[in-house]
């Protein structure tokens, strides 16, 4: 048996039977394009399996070496890739800047952090692990593109490149190159993706047949994007790359289509509804973080749960029979929030704050955690389990807090607060859950209706609108 083959058989016993076999016919079969910068969620829909887990497959499969994880930072514009990490402990800067769109960005884990898988090159070796000996578009797709720009078939990807693209050169290391071109009466970027350089041609005016000029050197000290003024007319393009890699300097037309080329979108895994990822937390524990990063989240879904009179419960069943309803409780609560894509943070006496990726799946969470006690009382006889629920959507900032992956922030502050309004059968919710669009649709689907009340919580300056579904 290969190595490959002994942790697919290890994979087998840790995932979903469909995943792996997924997986197992990608490494085989697929090209090489195919096995890099996995797009897990893309693959899920392909195969039909569930998202989340595909998701949980695929973390396993990492954690075997079968595949590598990466964490990129995507320019929200383009969907270029600004800066990709084998961990999110290298994700430190304060903001990220885009050449070929001329904007920085404040990183933050919703959106411009994509999550994505490799094979692992002593599983089947793919040109992708020796980027720079990719062709120049092999390159732009593989490598300089997130997942989550959804580009066209080959054929009609190769004409919109002739329809945008004057020119294009690989040029080595060390090298000098001059390209002659001629300048259409339209915006013109010349672009390079490796150093993440561009700089930028405004043609009008009158045509001209006198040559005009333009020197470019690639570094890696990636310098401001400039811009110049020229006519329509012939231009000598002087090239000198100054790094150690080739580079792969293009001269575009700014047009509709290459708008087109860039515009489109699917969804991707984000890192945010990664930490929300159960099976994440289970397998990367302590390794997601460092002491002092504070990674920012804009929007974040916190449910807080607790037992009412569980002081009485202990002392009217005794410890050990009261010991054990809480321990079942427990699990009832971890299952539901991990088969609604969220993920237990802690626990905190009998209370638990988990986190969810939105406020549908916080609510859906929530609901079926209330019957699921219904249950649980209706067996025992005795109405001993009464769950309080408290949800909250907002922004926070991912920590690390006890040696494990916490929330810090108002949003937080504030779904505990709520939760502490909450009675035995009846969740409380803020604003920005129940008017979530799938969550309305999601309280009418069930025929509840959330009352509002108004709630002064602990902390908080001003009085806050609170809706209690019952």
């Amino acid at each position: 048996m290969s190595e490959a083959e002994a942790r697919f058989s290890v994979l087998r016993q840790s995932a979903d039977a469909d995943a792996v076999a997924a997986i197992e016919r990608l490494v085989r079969e697929a090209s090489d394009r195919a096995l890099s910068r996995v797009n897990v969620l893309d693959f899920a829909a392909a195969n039909g399996l569930d998202e989340e887990r595909a998701i949980a497959a695929f973390l396993h499969a990492a954690r075997l070496g079968l595949f590598d994880l990466s964490w990129n930072v995507l320019c929200p514009g383009c969907g270029g890739v600004l800066d990709s990490n084998a961990t999110l402990k290298t994700l430190h800067k304060e903001e990220y800047a885009c050449a070929l769109c001329a904007v920085g960005y404040e990183p933050d884990l919703d959106e411009m952090v994509e999550v994505a898988f490799t094979v692992n090159p002593r599983v089947r070796r793919i040109a992708a692990h020796d980027p720079h000996s990719l062709p120049m578009w092999e390159y732009a797709r593989q490598v300089f593109w997130s997942s989550g720009v959804e580009l066209p078939d080959d054929e009609t990807f190769d004409k919109l490149l002739q329809e945008i693209i004057i020119d294009g050169i690989e040029l080595p290391a060390g090298e000098k190159a001059l390209l002659s071109i001629q300048l259409p009466a339209q915006f013109v970027i010349v672009f390079e993706p490796v150093t993440h350089a561009a700089h930028f041609i405004d043609v009008k005016g009158e045509p001209t047949r006198e040559r005009q000029n333009l020197s470019l050197v690639f570094n890696k000290l990636r310098a401001p994007t400039g811009t110049v003024e020229m006519r329509p007319g012939p231009l000598r393009l002087a090239l000198e790359n100054r790094t150690d890699t080739r580079v792969l300097p293009a001269v575009f037309i700014a047009s509709d289509d290459l708008h087109e080329l860039l515009g489109k979108r699917k969804k991707c895994l984000t890192a945010k509804r990664l930490l929300t990822n159960q099976t994440f937390r289970d397998i990367y524990r302590t390794d997601t973080l460092d002491f002092d990063q504070r990674l920012k989240i804009t929007s974040l879904t916190f449910l807080f749960t607790d037992l009412k009179g569980s002081t009485s419960l202990y002392e009217r069943v005794g410890d050990l029979v009261a010991y054990d309803m809480v321990r079942e409780h427990f699990g009832v609560l971890h299952e539901v929030v991990a088969a609604e894509a969220g993920a237990v943070v802690k626990t905190i006496g009998d209370a638990v704050m988990a986190s969810f990726p939105t406020p549908d799946r916080a609510l859906a969470a929530a609901l079926r955690m209330r019957e699921a006690m219904r249950r649980l009382n209706e067996n025992s006889g005795r109405e001993d389990l009464l769950l309080k629920i408290g949800l909250h959507e907002g922004p926070c900032l991912a920590v690390t807090l006890n040696n494990q992956l916490d929330y810090f922030g108002q949003t937080v502050n504030i779904a505990a607060r709520v939760q502490a309004l909450a009675e035995s059968h009846s969740i409380f919710a803020t604003r920005p859950v129940v008017e979530n669009e799938r969550a309305a649709h999601l309280l009418d689907e069930n025929g509840l209706t959330p009352v509002p009340q108004q709630h002064a919580l602990r902390g908080i300056a001003s009085e806050i609108t609170v809706y209690e579904i019952s």
